[in-house]
């Protein structure tokens, strides 16, 4: 074993071997890092959900929030070429979105009409006025009061999907809720 010599700031290590590893300093040095590493990964130990469970860690969006609308509820439907009317398949999200906001009384909304690029500007804006209108009358007839729901068009604005092909279109059909 070699012999201690002196080491920064005066103290007593060991030298290092020939690879050039100062053992007790190493030692020294990973043992509190190794311990904390142990003490994070405790802290973020997922539950039998595969949830984090530390402290004080959210386990979802904040209930109420346009996060929360979209993850547990769905923000969106879509609508058929040229139409306004509610799909049957597209009602069980507006289904949802009445519960959701009969729950969160507190929230507003705005529902956003969108088109697809074709036609004009004029026509995809009242189109899109129309495609809103449509969710928020679901919506109220729902019970949801209607002073909490208001609708704006973007008509082909704003498209989701940019691109022009039916499977582009046919998600830029659509009435979106957003929380105010």
């Amino acid at each position: 074993m070699p012999a201690p010599v002196a080491g920064p700031v005066g103290r007593v290590t060991k030298a290092c071997n020939p690879k050039g590893v100062h053992h007790d300093m190493t030692k020294t040095l990973l043992a509190p890092l190794a311990g904390l590493a142990l003490l994070a990964a405790c802290a973020q130990a997922p539950d039998q959900s595969g949830a984090a469970t530390g402290a004080g860690q959210a386990t979802g969006p904040r209930p109420g929030t346009q996060e929360d609308l979209v993850a547990n509820v769905g923000d969106r439907v879509f609508f058929d070429f040229d139409r306004s009317n509610i799909r049957p398949d597209q009602a069980p999200t507006l289904d949802r979105q009445a519960a959701w906001l009969q729950t969160h009384r507190q929230v507003r909304v705005i529902i956003e009409g969108h088109a697809d690029e074709r036609g004009t500007r004029e026509y995809n804006l009242a189109l899109g006025q129309r495609r809103a209108d449509s969710a928020r009358n679901y919506l109220i007839a729902r019970g949801v009061d209607g002073a909490r729901v208001r609708t704006i068009s973007y008509g082909k604005d704003r498209p989701a999907v940019l691109g022009s092909n039916e499977e582009a279109w046919a998600q830029n059909r659509r009435a979106v809720t957003v929380v105010q």
